[in-house]
């Protein structure tokens, strides 16, 4: 079973013909062809009511939980619609839902790397390993001499600070 068409199975045709292009134009219409252009072309004009919004269509494309947590900015946009029109309406709604979204994980990224950090208490979290500074000679501070004394300085994972505090 293959997946779903929009054609039905039917090869896609251009409903335009060959005169879509301007090329086969200039080679020559006859009247009939003239006709049919000039009616695909009325055609092609919608009518002051178009697009029609089907309020059951909308219940059809998108579920109960879907519609849930669609409906305050589907407000949103049903407020704005008005004053800004449908495409600016459309338009803010969709990207005030992309800016919660990224407020939302930037927030949740900050939570967690400050109360999930990696120490000598947990083997998870996120370890944040600060570079040295560079000093070069010429520098106050040269030649810079590195906190770290001993072998088990390296490794500490603050155990040192909390086996101070402890003292």
């Amino acid at each position: 079973m293959g997946k779903a068409s929009d054609t039905a199975g039917v090869k896609p045709m251009s409903i335009a013909g060959r005169y879509v292009r301007e090329r086969e134009r200039l080679l020559g219409m006859t009247d009939a062809e003239r006709a049919f252009r000039a009616q695909w072309l009325k055609d092609q004009v919608l009518t002051h009511r178009e697009p029609v919004n089907v309020p059951e269509m909308y219940n059809f494309q998108y579920n109960p939980i879907r519609r849930f947590y669609r409906a305050p900015l589907e407000a949103l946009q049903r407020m704005l619609t008005p004053s800004l029109g449908f495409e600016r309406a459309r338009n803010i709604r969709y990207f005030t839902g992309k800016a919660l979204i990224g407020i939302g994980l930037t927030y949740w990224f900050t939570y967690y790397l400050k109360y999930n950090q990696n120490d000598w208490t947990r083997l998870g979290g996120i370890y944040v390993n600060e570079s040295r500074e560079a000093v070069l000679p010429g520098d106050p501070g040269y030649p810079f001499v590195s906190k770290k004394h001993e072998g088990r300085d390296y490794a500490d994972r603050d155990f040192s600070a909390y086996a101070q505090m402890k003292l």
